[in-house]
């Protein structure tokens, strides 16, 4: 039998999929042990993870490559869950990172223009879930700056408010959120969990995918795994299961 008569008799399988959506910490989170890549692999056979991070983005830029990422003929129907995850770079102080800094009410007014779309291509609410920045260790994220010949251009009680700002929009916008700056300075020193004071480490990532499975797995519990388990198929009759 040719391929293209057998393809012909099942229907087109569409993996769902979840957009991660967001910068650097996004960007690299499928690096060995990323919280992307955990995720990736508790949905395999159920659900696509499709990483969309754009390293050094704020959310000016990112309100405006969003339509241009999901739409209602690309995919907006198979999209179980999106991650937002700005703010990194949002909160860069204004006059020694000019470039990428966002006045605090405009990244809200983003984050909500973003959900806003997400709407209106039929993503509701329930699948949205909002990500903090984490918090930033000044000394660590210092010396990064200062070996590029720059000074320290982030500090992390400004990280704060744009954290609290994310917070909020997720609650007048009825999103669910991560509120990572809160959650990784709940009583500990929170350096172990970033590899240079902004990214995150192996640890980092692995409370990342913890906390954001916690958040997920109540949405995609109920996906099927695709295709049998292979013992079930029958070889005698292979079509039968898999057509």
């Amino acid at each position: 039998m040719a391929l293209a008569e057998a393809g012909g008799r099942g229907r087109l399988l569409l993996w769902p999929r979840v957009v991660l959506f967001g910068d650097s910490i996004t960007e690299f989170s499928f690096q060995e042990n990323g919280w992307g890549a955990s995720l990736a692999e508790r949905l395999v056979r159920k659900c696509d993870v499709v990483n969309r991070g754009l390293s050094g983005y704020n959310t000016r830029w990112a309100k405006l490559i969003l339509p241009r990422l999901i739409t209602k003929s690309t995919g907006a129907e198979n999209t179980v869950a999106v991650t937002i995850f700005f703010g990194a770079n949002d909160s860069a102080l204004k006059d020694l990172n000019p470039k990428q800094h966002v006045p605090l009410e405009e990244y809200a007014a983003n984050l909500q223009s973003m959900i806003q779309y997400l709407k209106s291509v039929d993503i509701t609410e329930d699948r949205v879930i909002l990500i903090t920045p984490p918090p930033l260790q000044e000394s660590a994220w210092e010396k990064e700056c200062l070996a590029k010949g720059d000074k320290l251009n982030r500090c992390n009680a400004t990280t704060g408010e744009y954290a609290q700002a994310c917070v909020q929009v997720a609650r007048d916008c009825g999103t669910d959120v991560l509120d990572l700056w809160t959650l990784m300075q709940k009583n500990q020193d929170f350096s172990s969990y970033l590899s240079d004071g902004l990214h995150l480490s192996t640890k980092g990532n692995s409370f990342l995918a913890a906390q954001l499975w916690s958040r997920l797995e109540k949405k995609l519990s109920a996906l099927p795994s695709l295709l049998p388990y292979w013992r079930e198929v029958d070889h005698m009759n292979p079509e039968a299961s898999l057509l």
